[in-house]
């Protein structure tokens, strides 16, 4: 084989190799079940109950990222600054508290707890 060919060869089996492991490494888990749009009810016992909405997205590097917003209080926007899904299990933490979650097998749907103390069921909305 002559230098030329083989340098060719080699140029072509580092970049095979290199693609492929950052494509291994680049490639993030499946979040699609927790990628939309979530609705909730509050329950805080003797005050009104209060709708939720949170908005859920991934990055393309599977970075997960989120906004809640509180309809009956007209607010919206309010940045979600922690957030993980992992194994069926949501976790997120804003200013007004933190929710921890686990999805039913259909993806429809999120059992959890707001601010550890009150119940929040989030419904996926289209």
């Amino acid at each position: 084989m002559n230098r030329r060919a083989l340098f060719w060869l080699s140029l072509g089996l580092a970049l095979i190799i290199g693609l492929g492991i950052h494509s291994a490494v680049a490639a993030p888990a499946d979040l699609t079940p927790i990628v939309g749009t979530w609705e909730g009810t509050l329950d805080p016992g003797a005050q009104a109950k209060k709708r939720i909405v949170v908005h859920i997205s991934a990055s393309q590097d599977g970075t997960l990222s989120g906004t809640i917003d509180f309809p009956d209080e007209d607010v919206s926007g309010v940045l979600v600054t922690a957030i993980t899904f992992k194994n069926g299990v949501l976790h997120f933490e804003s200013s007004p508290g933190f929710y921890d979650g686990t999805m039913n097998k259909d993806n429809s749907e999120l059992k959890g707890t707001w601010k550890s103390a009150l119940s929040l069921t989030l419904k996926r909305t289209s």
